[in-house]
């Protein structure tokens, strides 16, 4: 690959911030012990990192994604294929995914924001 591509490529990457709490909102599902419904069927938080990881590297193959909000709005909201939305069930209270993931961001730059 030309030294060019190599730094189109990186100059594409969402920044360092964006990739890190991406992989966060994808580890808080994985690790909550909710379930994750796409399609009409339920997942563990397994099998729905194992999706929205593909989902994110699909996107960022396109350069479709440099933010959180892109990330929660084109991969962790509603599946491409059915545009159905995405819901979680955690403790019996189900939700669509997207206000889902939303509340996950804002506590994560919450942590962040504090001294």
């Amino acid at each position: 690959m030309s030294l060019a591509l190599v730094m189109a490529a990186a100059e594409a990457a969402p920044p360092p911030e964006a990739r890190a709490e991406i992989a966060a909102l994808i580890e808080a599902l994985a690790g909550s012990g909710c379930r994750f419904q796409r399609n009409g069927s339920w997942y563990d938080g397994e099998r729905a990192r194992t999706h929205l990881q593909r989902k994110y590297e699909y996107l960022l193959r396109k350069d479709l994604v440099d933010t959180a909000e892109q990330f929660i709005e084109r991969a962790a909201s509603a599946s491409s294929l059915s545009g159905r939305a995405y819901r979680v069930s955690c403790q019996g209270r189900e939700q669509e995914a997207g206000p889902w993931f939303r509340a996950r961001l804002q506590q994560l730059r919450a942590r962040a924001a504090a001294p």
